[in-house]
């Protein structure tokens, strides 16, 4: 299949495989592109890079070079939202091409990584993402590999397509009840409904409308029927959310009719987080430090429900593994290990 030859001998020689230079603290990259035609100056380079042989390739049939294996791995596994790039070194890398929330079939991945000499590394499913963002990579290790080997990975993103996609988010008219006697008295000026509302912006939905109410069972549970009757596709009540007797959010979503999903995640910040649905609206009750703190369960959660995940208690439960925020001096949510 391969025949190894002095590099000396040659010249004229056609590269079927890029060549990596790598210069610790300067570059790391390809110094020769495959399909490079080896010439009289190009020996003493590849003698430094440690190139004293090149292998001319003959592959036999049912065999399959590397750039063309990973071209076949990733055009079988993306889905809507992504794009494959050029081989490089023999890697295929997937962009995004629009703003969503990822979603990556993990047990097909699984799958995949298990077949010899195969490799397919992505980001973590259910993350928000923007435009033009890495999300993934495959490759082969060896430079060809048996072609039945690709084959078998085509077989399993049949089954289980898509292996990787960006799913858009949908546009949402979304209620707003803030509770407490403070804010409706007009003690003080209500601080959560504007962090409220950019978040929600930032996801491309908009507030329909905010009804203030104070700490009260009855107006709370009025104020989440008006908004249901007005059209809200998701309500959230700011401003409750904690251990005080007077804090009525979780009792007022009950009394509106709320099947609770979850009154508690395992994350910090935001353990104290409700989730509940009245039909098929999600209603939430948002923890309090959702008003200062960038990454909450909030900002993991509610992508989600937007995209068109109807969330269950399991997928509350599982954050606990990564739901720890390490309070970083500089936040680089979502990028960093918070809720993965």
């Amino acid at each position: 299949m391969m025949t190894e030859i002095p590099v000396q001998q040659a010249v004229g020689r056609v590269l079927f495989h890029d060549i990596t230079r790598i210069d610790p603290g300067e570059f790391h990259g390809r110094a020769f592109k495959k399909g490079h035609i080896i010439a009289p100056k190009d020996i003493d380079t590849l003698l430094k890079l440690g190139k004293d042989n090149i292998y001319v390739l003959n592959l036999a049939e049912g065999y399959i070079h590397e750039d063309p294996a990973a071209l076949r791995i990733a055009k079988a596994a993306l889905g809507r939202g992504i794009q494959m790039m050029p081989p490089s070194e023999g890697k295929v890398r997937l962009m995004t091409t629009k703003a969503g929330l990822l979603k990556v079939n993990v047990a097909a991945l699984d799958r995949i990584n298990a077949i010899d000499e195969i490799v397919f590394a992505t980001s973590h499913t259910n993350r928000q993402v923007s435009a033009k963002k890495l999300v993934g990579g495959t490759r082969i290790i060896p430079l060809y590999t048996e072609e039945d080997k690709i084959i078998e990975v085509e077989n399993i993103c049949r089954e289980c397509a898509p292996i990787i996609e960006v799913v858009p988010f949908k546009k949402l008219k979304v209620g707003m009840v803030t509770t407490g006697n403070e804010v409706y008295h007009q003690r003080i000026e209500d601080k959560f409904g504007p962090v409220m509302t950019a978040k929600i912006n930032d996801l491309g939905s908009s507030v329909l409308r905010q009804i203030l109410v104070p700490d009260n069972v009855a107006m709370t549970v009025q104020a989440i029927h008006d908004l249901l009757g007005e059209g809200a596709d998701m309500i959230i009540l700011t401003g409750g959310m904690s251990v005080d007797p007077d804090d009525r959010t979780p009792a007022s979503i009950r009394a509106a009719g709320g099947r609770e999903i979850t009154y508690g995640s395992p994350t910090f910040p935001g353990s104290m987080f409700m989730l509940a649905y009245i039909g098929t609206t999600p209603v939430i009750g948002v923890p309090g430090c959702a008003m200062y703190n960038k990454a909450t369960v909030f900002d993991l959660l509610v992508p989600r429900i937007m995209a068109g995940d109807v969330l269950t208690r399991a997928d509350i439960t599982g954050l606990g593994h990564g739901g720890l925020c390490l309070s970083c001096p500089q936040c680089h949510f979502p990028q960093c290990g918070f809720g993965t």
